[in-house]
């Protein structure tokens, strides 16, 4: 079957449900992760068949379900680097990548520090900060075995090393004995129940509700827990690093303040949304 006419299957199925320039954007990733076929050969030669087609419009069965492509790829990429990813991990956002940004930006690749990620899932964070940082110590832990089963890989994949840990950050006080860390950061879950109905349904029917929801009444839970265990885990010039809910940007802020957290930084993305935080232990 000519790969054209699958791509203007692609079109007569999916353009109800997304944009013509998503779909032709997830037919282009499809045909190079299955069968090696890029777009530019594809634009070459028009003529380009296939003899098994079955993986594709098996994809594209998943699509109409609505299912995230980087799902159905079975990786994505986070700041440059190649993330594998499944339903146990959430699938890495741009505005994290902006979250590594800024804390790369506060440091030198020669700097012999540590930093502990708290709720790491994929790893993409921890990850893309060791790569970045060589000379650094870099641990991460996770309540769920699964998830940190993908970190790992996702570690050899990229070349680096990360002490991961299996750890509820709900239920401890000190998970490292001797250690004090120069870094703690966190995208831990911050979306609250009522605001499901503003999500999309391709996340709320796939990615882990673990990683993503609190409770209305409680959304500060995680950040609580954090907030806690980096005043007792941190050096005495750590700094704190926080994802936030764009809508409780005060109320971190607040957070940090009471625990006698200083120079605290409210940090907006390329949204203009309020999505970053952190503050100086001294």
């Amino acid at each position: 079957m000519k790969i054209r006419d699958i791509q203007k299957i692609f079109h007569q199925k999916l353009d109800t449900i997304y944009e013509k320039e998503e779909v032709d954007s997830f037919f282009y990733l499809l045909i190079d992760a299955f069968y090696e076929i890029t777009r530019i050969q594809l634009a070459l030669d028009s003529e380009i068949s296939i003899a098994n087609n079955e993986i594709i419009l098996n994809a594209l069965n998943l699509l109409i379900k609505e299912k995230p492509i980087q799902y159905i790829i079975g990786e994505t990429e986070f700041y440059g680097l190649l993330f594998q990813v499944n339903e146990n991990v959430l699938i890495p956002r741009p505005e994290t990548e902006e979250l590594v940004a800024w804390i790369l930006s506060n440091e030198n690749t020669t700097s012999s520090i540590n930093i502990l990620d708290i709720g790491t899932g994929s790893g993409c964070i921890a990850i893309s900060i060791a790569k970045n940082l060589p000379k650094a110590n870099v641990y991460a832990l996770d309540v769920s075995p699964d998830t940190l089963q993908v970190a790992k890989k996702n570690a050899a994949l990229n070349d680096v090393k990360v002490e991961f840990s299996v750890i509820d950050i709900l239920n401890t006080k000190s998970a490292f004995k001797n250690l004090k860390f120069d870094i703690i950061v966190s995208n831990p879950p911050y979306v609250r129940e009522k605001e499901k109905q503003l999500m999309k349904s391709n996340v709320l029917d796939n990615e882990p509700h673990l990683a993503l929801f609190v409770k209305d009444n409680n959304p500060l839970l995680f950040y609580e827990a954090i907030t806690r265990f980096a005043n007792d885990n941190l050096t005495e010039t750590g700094v704190l690093f926080f994802e936030i809910n764009e809508y409780l940007g005060g109320d971190m802020i607040r957070l940090l303040k009471n625990n006698n957290f200083k120079e605290i930084e409210l940090k907006q993305d390329i949204f203009k949304k309020d999505r970053m935080i952190k503050g100086n232990k001294s």
